[in-house]
């Protein structure tokens, strides 16, 4: 079911990713979209994208957030996400990850919204390089 707003996509992610549904989330990417697994790092294309979230998923993660703010120009949208993650790390051991996220969308020509850059840390420094 194509979101009818840029917010609505970005929700419907933290959804998506807390039912560990990988295949129905990766269709919220677009197809040369850039995601950012952690700090510093960037990947690109779905198929990067599909191993990129796959540990996140291994977590068993629950997510929640808030839209922070939303610019929409007619074909692209930027949207800021202050979200929470709890899981279960692979020692078995909780973890807890929370930011604010810097998305671009763009708008797709059934009228949905594509996630064209992800950067879960969008609010946080890079590491120096």
């Amino acid at each position: 079911m194509p979101s009818p707003t840029p917010a609505a996509t970005i929700e419907r992610f933290s959804r998506l990713l807390s039912e560990a549904r990988l295949e129905v989330l990766l269709e919220l990417y677009e197809e040369d979209a850039v995601f950012a697994p952690q700090p510093g790092v960037a990947v690109q294309g779905r198929r990067a994208i599909r191993s990129a979230l796959r540990p996140f998923l291994d977590m068993k993660p629950r997510m929640s957030g808030t839209v922070q703010k939303v610019l929409e120009g007619p074909h692209a949208a930027l949207v800021s996400y202050r979200w929470e993650l709890e899981g279960t790390g692979p020692d078995g051991a909780p973890v807890r990850l929370e930011g604010t996220s810097s998305d671009v969308l763009r708008r797709r020509p059934d009228g949905s919204w594509g996630v064209l850059i992800d950067d879960p840390w969008g609010a946080t420094a890079s590491p120096a390089a």
